[in-house]
Formats: structure tokens, C-alpha cells, sequence
């Protein structure tokens, strides 16, 4: 987005703002030169990123497995029933009908040759209706409301430590817990009261599964639980 040309800057301003004219602030800046433009981006750039780190990052997984599934769900319409099913129940708005999709109550009006593009489906879980490109020059894309966005909402199940510890058996499971530091082998092996070698043989099944991680420090190798694992342990 960051090396996004300024006239297509403009271009998507007057397009968000159609019917109505830009307001004065942006008006003035894209009269301005591409200089004012190209500062409006960079300054809209750290916005968005701020934005996903503070309200999309922390639900980020559970926002992209309702996606996968929505995706999942359309592709197999698609294998099944062709178009006329993968768009039957995409939205209120949308109709497909002899090789034509359409795309009800629209701000814009333009139709698009899509023959030999393809057509990007995106499902979003911050739109209300199908939006498709704000210009007849862009390559064929719909995104759509995704199915399964109230589950976002659900209340989080608590940790089940005995459902962790049937998953990984107890001595894998303690071993995990007990890496929410970075601690080599030789110092689990005396927390547990078992040998190096017993716990290396856990740590070599949580490391190939993603859960830990490990990295030299001098002559030790130190683990630690992933992003992956502090999940699985129920950390916060």
C-alpha cells in the first residue's frame, strides 16, 4: 500500500466520497502536488498499522479460521454445483444468471469483462454487503461478507489442563508449561528430576510440532514455547 502512485490515491478518495465532493482538508491536499499525497499515505499507512496491531492482531487466528472455512465452504460449492451454487448464497445482493454476475445497490456502476481474468473472491469479516473494485480498470474482484463472523464473538473456552495433558501426555505437557522462560535441557532434566536424555527426547517432539523453540546461547541451547505453544498452554 505504501508505494501505492499518488493519482490512484486520488482516484480512490473521490471514489469513497462519491456522490459527495472530498472535504475540504482532502481536497486541498490532493490540489497540492504529489508531495501532500504521497505524506497523506505515509501517514495513513501507520494508522492502519496501528489499527491491526491493537483491535485485529490479538483475534487474528480465530478471525482467519472463519475465513479459511468460509473459503473452504465456497470451494466446494464451486467442485459441486459450479457458479450457479457458489453464488446462490454468497449474498441478497449478488445474482449469477447466464455468465453474468451482478451486483445489486452499488454506489458505482460499471461493468467488467471478466473472460480469461478470473475472479478474485474475498471474504470479509468487516464488510456488510459485496464490494467489488471502485473501477472498471481493476482485475475482476468481489469481496463479500464471510460466513461464520458472529462465532468471532463467542466466549473463549477456559484451558482444560486435562484435555493438554491427554493431547501431549503429562511429561510433554510439563514440559511445556515450564518453558514460558528459556531454559537449556540440563535445567528442565533437574526441575523434573529426570535425565537430559528423557528430556531432550520431549523437547525434539515439541520443537518438530512448533510448540517450542530453541537457539544457541554460547555453548547451551536454550527453549522457549512459541506463540504457538503459550496458546496451546492457556498463557496470556
Amino acid at each position: 500500500m505504501g508505494t501505492t502512485p499518488p493519482e490512484l490515491v486520488r482516484r480512490d478518495l473521490l471514489a469513497t466520497h462519491a456522490p459527495h465532493p472530498l472535504p475540504d482538508a482532502l481536497r486541498q491536499i490532493t490540489a497540492s502536488g504529489d508531495g501532500p499525497v504521497a505524506e497523506l499515505l505515509e501517514e495513513l499507512c501507520e494508522l492502519l498499522q496501528r489499527y491491526w496491531e491493537l483491535a485485529v492482531r490479538p483475534d487474528w487466528p480465530r478471525m482467519r479460521l472463519v475465513l479459511e472455512a468460509d473459503i473452504t465452504h465456497r470451494a466446494r460449492q464451486l467442485a459441486t454445483g459450479g457458479a450457479h451454487l457458489l453464488f446462490s448464497d454468497l449474498h441478497r445482493n449478488v445474482r449469477w444468471r447466464d455468465g453474468v454476475l451482478r451486483v445489486d445497490q452499488m454506489i458505482a456502476r460499471h461493468e467488467v469483462d471478466g473472460s480469461g481474468r478470473g475472479l478474485r473472491l474475498v471474504p470479509s469479516l468487516f464488510s456488510h454487503k459485496p464490494a467489488p473494485p471502485v473501477s472498471a480498470a481493476e482485475a475482476p474482484m468481489l469481496a463479500y461478507p464471510s460466513r461464520g463472523a458472529a462465532t468471532l464473538w463467542e466466549p473463549r473456552p477456559e484451558p482444560d489442563d486435562s484435555a493438554l495433558t491427554a493431547l501431549l501426555g503429562a511429561p510433554r505437557t510439563t514440559v511445556l508449561r515450564l518453558l514460558a522462560e528459556p531454559l537449556p535441557t540440563v535445567e528442565l532434566a533437574r526441575r523434573l528430576g529426570v535425565t537430559p536424555s528423557a528430556v531432550s527426547q520431549h523437547l525434539k517432539v515439541l520443537h518438530a510440532t512448533g510448540l517450542v523453540a530453541r537457539a544457541r546461547d554460547g555453548r547451551r541451547v536454550l527453549y522457549r514455547r512459541t506463540a504457538l505453544g503459550d496458546q496451546l498452554a492457556g498463557a496470556t
